[in-house]
């Protein structure tokens, strides 16, 4: 009965909040010295962080990114040091009880454009490897490639087994007149100008192998100039 009589003398049609003041709510009052920097509040630390992020945070990163970039040229100086040439790539596969492992071999020519070439022959589980190897190899071999005026000096014929390879001078602007082993080799050594031929067997093989005979057998003008006692100048006309 008492809570009946409570809710009867309160006027329905009137809300309580209402006799609130409005005042009360509004921040417009509100002291701004609270939201300075000196007095270490929130929007002090706030307005720290953002002068920060303006600040000049890059200069390490731009320094590591530099050191990388040093690097980099340094490695890419030391690759282009030699042109990589890949002859031929072979598989070969081994029937086992458990399936087939396959291993390959790699038949590789470089050289520096500058009458240095080299050859080297690789075998591994992986193509990478064998490649790798057969550069290594091709490193340790290099030999001298006399060139003049983008040619060689004389015609040469080189053999090995059943594979021959003729080659002979030619006039600047002809180009590489070869084909596979033998226009790596050029190309690799640095000649621009040369006529070939290959003579029997074609085996990748053997070719590279004839090629590189025909080097060893050429006449370098240095060396018969000394022998001769004349000047270079008058060898090479």
């Amino acid at each position: 009965m008492e809570n009946k009589q409570d809710a009867e003398k309160i006027p329905l049609d009137k809300n309580p909040a209402e006799k609130i003041p409005i005042e009360k709510f509004s921040t417009d009052k509100l002291p701004i010295e609270k939201f300075t920097r000196e007095s270490g509040t929130a929007g002090g630390i706030a307005e720290g962080r953002t002068e920060g992020r303006e600040g000049p945070r890059t200069e390490g990163r731009g320094h590591r990114t530099g050191r990388g970039e040093g690097r980099g040229r340094d490695r890419d100086s030391t690759e282009k040091e030699f042109i990589e040439k890949l002859v031929k790539l072979n598989r070969t596969a081994k029937v086992v009880k458990g399936g087939r492992r396959f291993s390959f071999s790699a038949l590789t020519v470089i050289g520096d454009r500058k009458g240095n070439v080299g050859y080297g022959f690789g075998k591994a589980n992986d193509v990478s490897e064998a490649i790798r190897k057969s550069i290594e190899k091709a490193k340790r071999k290099m030999i001298p490639l006399p060139v003049k005026n983008g040619t060689i000096p004389h015609e040469i014929i080189g053999v090995f087994k059943a594979s021959r390879v003729l080659l002979k001078p030619a006039c600047s602007g002809t180009g590489i007149i070869a084909g596979g082993p033998v226009r790596a080799i050029m190309e690799a050594g640095g000649v621009t100008d040369v006529l070939s031929k290959s003579i029997g067997a074609a085996n990748q093989y053997n070719v590279v192998k004839a090629t590189f005979d025909c080097i060893h057998k050429m006449m370098d003008a240095r060396v018969v100039a000394k022998n001769r006692g004349k000047p270079l100048k008058e060898l090479w006309g």
